[in-house]
Order: structure tokens, then sequence, then C-alpha cells
């Protein structure tokens, strides 16, 4: 058996053709409705429809694309959303859902920090991710897709902000640094006013 090594993607047109047989790894029972759909000043890589009806976008990027992939994303989730009651009208067959909200599958190399803090912020309702690599296995390659982590339907509040209408249950949590209210030496008149 030869051995696997992973290597530079190919050109983007091989690419996004290679990748078109993964998505089902990234959206199971997705069907492509559209390829290469010039969408907000820029390409929609698919246009696809989950069994739900949802509409989902998948956008490729490149190494080092990542932010700009979640901002790319969001103009063209915007963009699609305003178009969904014609475009159901124009195909009434396809199985649209006109009200589902559109939903974004990215699919880059590598997500950093930046990119995967707006990716859980955002939940993943509204945008999701996947990292794909180019592997070799003698002289044919493979585009392998996966999930590049765990992301929270809906992004977690945050303990030191109080949401209208829920009181604060007394407890201070720690600042992000570990630095506690004692740390600070306020007194309790000044601590007070925090109240």
């Amino acid at each position: 058996m030869p051995d696997l090594r992973l290597i530079t993607p190919p050109p983007r047109d091989e690419l996004i053709a290679r990748l078109r047989g993964r998505l089902g790894h990234a959206v199971p029972g997705v069907r492509v409705l559209a390829e290469q759909l010039l969408g907000a000043d820029s390409t929609i890589d698919f246009v696809a429809l989950e069994p739900t009806g949802r509409v989902v976008l998948i956008l490729v990027g490149e190494r080092g694309d990542d932010l700009e992939l979640v901002a790319r994303g969001l103009a063209q989730r915007a963009w699609v959303s305003a178009r969904l009651g014609d475009w159901t009208q124009l195909a009434p067959n396809l199985g649209l859902e006109p009200d589902a909200e559109v939903r974004v599958v990215l699919a880059c190399p590598a997500f950093g920090s930046e990119a995967s803090t707006a990716l859980r912020a955002l939940g993943s309702r509204v945008m999701t991710a996947v990292t794909y690599r180019c592997v070799q296995s003698g002289a044919t390659f493979e585009v392998l897709v996966e999930h590049p982590f765990a992301m929270d339907p809906e992004p977690p509040a945050d303990p030191m902000i109080s949401t209208p209408g829920t009181p604060n249950s007394g407890t201070s949590p720690a600042f992000r640094t570990g630095l506690r209210d004692v740390d600070l030496g306020l007194t309790p008149e000044e601590q007070r006013e925090f109240d």
C-alpha cells in the first residue's frame, strides 16, 4: 500500500471539483443546486439544499483566508436571504423553504483563533466551518473534509454581562485574567458602586 502524504491544494477549479464530492461530509444529505453563483460582489462556490428545504451556502477559502471568509459568508448570506422568496417563485419544485434561515458552511485548510471566535459567536445556525486537506496516495490524491472544532448552537452568555430581566447571581465571577474582586483592593464603598 502506497504511503499517504499531505500535499499542497491543486488549482482552485480542480479543488472545487474535488470538494463537490465531499460536501456530504460537511452537510449530511445536502443536494447541490448551483455552483460558482455570482452573489454579493463575489462568487458563492456552492448553493445547496438540506433535506429540510433550508438553503446552505458553501464558500471555499485558501490558507490565510479564514477571517475574510467569515465576512464573505455573512455578506453572501444576507444577499441570498433577500432573494429566497424570488427563488421559490422561480423554482417551486426545488423544495426551498423561504422562511428558514440561510446557513453558511466555510471550508478552509485552517481557522485561526479570531475566525474561530467569530464563528462561535455567530452560532452554528448561522455559520459552521470545516477544514480540508489534500492527501496523495501513489499517483492519485483526495480531498479530506473534517470539522475543525465543536461549535455551540448558540453562543454562551458572558458571565460578566448581566442581561435585562435576569438578576445577578450575587457571586462575582473571576475575570479572564484570573483577577478577583479582592485583588482590586477596593473599599466596601467603592465595591457598592459596581453592584
